[in-house]
């Protein structure tokens, strides 16, 4: 069989499996899996809260073990010898749960694990809040910043509202907590003493009392009405489904806030948000996981996306109800975007809304009901272009300096939100190639001189959201062709000439989520299917006639594409730097799909 029927084969294959994995209301709901972080907090709060969901509790607690390595530890990502962090967190959790204790062997790998490396004092600053809301952790100094920085005024450049939706989210509720110094514990609260490897205030912890001092002395008073308004923006920010800004991991320090401000553990409003959390459990055969925010939206526009790029046209009945689905979850308030989540209906953000924009673009000439939907999409993306050129996710013109009022671990990567070149590059490919705009645009001519001028010296580009510097290279590189940037530019044969050096002896790509925590690429013993994609696709983007490498990556494109090995389940996905990964089980049929399609209609 010659190459081209091979990839007419796998291609309708895939288009298959995705047809028979499609929900009755149009969405695709795969599973947005992550380390054990929010299936640890799962278990700890049903304890804390003498909540009875024993059958729950049960499924977590075993694949928590499932995941525990040979040496006691949890992973993050398959090359990482184990996470401190996910390791004490989950440690905690199973000793929570009752099902386990300290002197069982598995968990006495875990403790040594911990213990050699560095003891609860190493953690993460949000395992430490965890810890310290059930007393197993000194809430004093751990965090440096009072509540009152509510009441600095707007024009102030550290002042609360210029923090990213994201940290405003998970930021508040851990304020309040640290505050109030809040603690709760029962009967299930385990001791975790035995994971001190000192008495002594570190060094941060010191640092820390020096910015609380700071701020305290600066910063208007802590009052009652601080609180009040505390509590109205959490109010604010609550989802129908009872989550905050659809996150299961800042819903965990609400609830908890809560319990601090006042509410009783039967409230409404805490029933609410546990009832919210258990909605984001993922269950299907072996799999029990509660997903920190289910990628409904993302999934769903990206999978109707790729079948479209196969050949599906909107006659489709597929393509129409997921083109349904999408239309109706568009915010209704005057930021016309698409959130991440199908609960998420006040936080849009520019990845997703152009992905969306992307998967209704062939809709807008036949029907104007989704032509409207379409330009307020349009005009709502447009209007997120920061004033370097770039777009970032969820705020527009994020100061970059407010890093430097706040010493906090992974504070720069979450506080502010900058121009980021994976998202960058995505929005020009949408503007480009479904908006016919190209680089004459004084908008787009900005926005690929803010990518040029990021590029790294070696030819990549850094992507904020994916792993990581082959994820944001592809991401440049497809912008730029796609708004008319010659293949024979310095920029894109720089970017061609490192996705070539890097490229693996197997004959794809892969990269470690060690790159995203050290700032630079560092490479996985393996191709993985998703990186191999994403490099493949900005090699066809930028290539007249298929290569060597190019019908070489195809080829391990469609040899690993039905495999079930770490080329498939290596996250590929990026949430916090060093802290969350994501492996997409979408993926898997997405980029193999998209690039096996643009392989055929640019080399037909």
């Amino acid at each position: 069989m010659n190459l081209k029927n091979e990839i007419n084969q796998k291609i309708q294959q895939i288009i298959k499996n995705l047809k028979q994995d499609q929900y009755n209301d149009g969405s695709w709901r795969f599973c947005f899996e992550s380390g054990p972080m929010t299936d640890a907090n799962m278990i700890i709060m049903l304890r804390v809260l003498d909540y009875d969901d024993e059958n729950l509790i049960k499924k977590l607690v075993a694949r928590l073990l499932q995941q525990q390595q040979n040496n006691g530890a949890w992973k993050l990502y398959d090359d990482e010898k184990g996470n401190l962090s996910a390791t004490i967190e989950a440690y905690t959790a199973l000793l929570f749960s009752g099902h386990l204790n300290k002197d069982d062997p598995s968990m006495k790998l875990s403790e040594q694990f911990i213990v050699n490396n560095g003891g609860l004092e190493k953690s993460h600053i949000s395992t430490k809040c965890l810890l310290a809301i059930t007393n197993l952790y000194p809430w004093p100094r751990l965090f440096p910043i009072p509540l009152s920085i509510l009441n600095m005024p707007k024009f102030l450049t550290f002042n609360f509202y210029n923090f990213s939706s994201y940290v405003q989210a998970h930021f508040l509720p851990i304020l309040i907590l640290g505050h109030d110094k809040f603690v709760i514990t029962n009967k299930w609260t385990p001791d975790l003493q035995h994971l001190f490897l000192s008495k002594k205030k570190s060094k941060a912890l010191i640092k820390e009392k020096r910015w609380f001092n700071l701020f305290k002395k600066k910063l208007p008073t802590y009052k009652e009405s601080t609180r009040l308004k505390a509590e109205q923006h959490i109010y604010n920010c609550i989802e129908k489904d009872g989550t905050l800004y659809s996150y299961s991991s800042s819903t965990f320090f609400m609830i908890y806030a809560l319990l601090s401000l006042g509410y009783k553990k039967s409230s409404p409003i805490i029933k609410n948000a546990i009832r919210g959390i258990r909605s984001f459990l993922y269950e299907k055969g072996d799999v029990f996981h509660i997903q920190n925010s289910p990628s409904t939206v993302w999934d769903t526009a990206l999978i109707s996306y790729s079948l479209q790029e196969s050949g599906l046209t909107i006659k489709d009945p597929s393509i129409q109800l997921a083109s349904n689905f999408l239309m109706e979850l568009q915010h209704k308030h005057s930021n016309k975007g698409w959130g991440f989540s199908e609960s998420n209906s006040i936080n849009p953000d520019v990845d997703d809304t152009q992905a969306v924009l992307r998967a209704l673009s062939n809709f807008t000439c036949s029907h104007s009901e989704f032509r409207m939907a379409w330009n307020s999409g349009v005009n709502w993306l447009l209007t997120m272009q920061n004033n370097d050129g770039g777009w970032g996710a969820f705020k527009k013109n994020s100061p970059a300096y407010i890093k430097w009022f706040f010493p906090i671990q992974n504070f720069e990567d979450t506080a502010i939100d900058p121009s980021a070149a994976d998202i960058t590059g995505r929005t020009l490919e949408f503007l480009g190639n479904h908006l016919n705009l190209t680089k004459q645009h004084p908008r787009v001519m900005n926005s690929v001189k803010w990518l040029i001028k990021n590029q790294s010296k070696d030819g990549s580009w850094y992507g904020r959201w994916g792993i990581s510097y082959i994820y944001g290279t592809w991401a440049a590189v497809t912008g730029l062709k796609a708004v008319g940037v010659s293949s024979d530019h310095q920029t894109i044969q720089k970017a061609k000439d490192w996705l070539l050096n890097i490229r693996q002896s197997d004959g794809g790509w892969g990269e470690s989520c060690q790159s995203d925590f050290h700032r630079e690429y560092i490479p996985l013993p393996y191709s993985t299917l998703v990186q191999t994609c994403w490099a493949v696709d900005a090699l066809i983007s930028s290539s007249e006639f298929p290569t060597k490498e190019i019908i070489e990556g195809v080829k391990r494109i469609l040899e690993w594409q039905n495999t079930e090995t770490s080329r498939i389940t290596y996250p590929t996905g990026a949430g916090l730097p060093g802290h969350f990964y994501i492996h997409y089980h979408s993926y898997q049929y997405v980029w193999p799909l998209v690039t096996l399609s643009h392989y055929l209609k640019k080399y037909n």
